[in-house]
């Protein structure tokens, strides 16, 4: 892929227990515009990785460059970084401090020295990226877990990151939780902000992201989604099932099909015409190879 990347990892090491490295190694580049989901098991390093990538942490090895420029981590150098990449921690209780959501909110805009308007601003519009208008005044104790989780990731938001990294975004959600969550991930991505997350969901990988990065044995594996998920063997050393998307993809090819069915409504969809064409028409041949139904 061309052009140099938003944030990129190269050769990171890093141990919390000497002899015992977390990452080994790791390399990880994302560019612009990407959606790039993040797996693995539990303990294999996405958390860790994410700490180094946004300068929570400082690596025992390799380095972190931000447009191509290795990261310097002088008081200056961290907060250039921040206001560029903002990360938002799997449980928003390790996130949320402030009495209320705009408190809460307004917590970065602040720290970055903005007049008390661009500060209301900042904190009208990441509320509203994030549905929770309604929820400005509200003691953030009083939250739902949903709701706390937007809240944190609207005080990302309200730094206006060109990078937003999501650690486990739709974990403890129910699944009308995950689906209104990732429709506003969609949203935050077509307004211009580049998107990384971590989960266990391979079908939801599978869906989202143009490309899958899977952490293990210290080391990082970042390609194409579907060439990852296809990769049964990868994903088994990882601790992760399969994902249904290239299975399902591979036997419409092998039914001489391009269709490309990414989410369970694009296959419903391909079952549906089924109805009322014959099966071959639904599989997307050629007119010429379809016989009236």
């Amino acid at each position: 892929m061309s052009g140099v990347p938003v944030l990129q990892a190269r050769g990171l090491g890093f141990a919390y227990e000497r002899g015992h490295p977390v990452l080994d190694g790791a390399d990880i580049a994302v560019h612009a515009g990407r959606r790039i989901a993040v797996l693995g098991p539990n303990g294999g390093g996405k958390t860790t990785l994410f700490r180094l990538l946004v300068g929570l942490v400082e690596p025992t090895a390799g380095e972190v460059l931000l447009d191509g420029h290795p990261l310097r981590r002088s008081r200056r150098g961290l907060a250039r970084l921040r206001e560029q990449v903002q990360l938002v921690l799997q449980d928003p209780d390790d996130q949320l401090f402030a009495a209320d959501v705009t408190q809460d909110v307004s917590f970065g805009p602040l720290n970055l020295g903005l007049d008390a308007q661009q500060v209301r601003e900042r904190v009208s519009a990441a509320l509203a990226a994030l549905e929770i208008t309604d929820l400005a005044a509200k003691p953030t104790h009083l939250l739902s877990f949903g709701q706390r989780k937007r809240v944190a990731i609207a005080g990302a938001v309200a730094m206006r990151p060109r990078l937003l990294v999501l650690d486990e975004p739709t974990a403890g959600l129910d699944p009308a939780g995950v689906e209104a969550l990732m429709e506003t991930v969609a949203v935050l991505h077509d307004a211009g902000t580049t998107i990384v997350l971590s989960t266990h969901d391979v079908d939801l990988a599978y869906r989202w992201a143009d490309e899958v990065a899977v952490v293990g044995a210290g080391r990082v594996h970042l390609a194409a989604a579907e060439d990852v998920l296809a990769d049964a063997d990868l994903l088994a050393a990882s601790r992760l099932g399969p994902a249904w998307g290239p299975g399902v993809r591979s036997l419409l090819r092998e039914a001489g099909s391009d269709a490309v069915p990414r989410t369970a409504a694009e296959l419903q969809d391909l079952l549906d015409l089924r109805r009322t064409l014959r099966p071959q028409a639904a599989l997307g041949l050629a007119p010429d190879q379809v016989s009236p139904p």
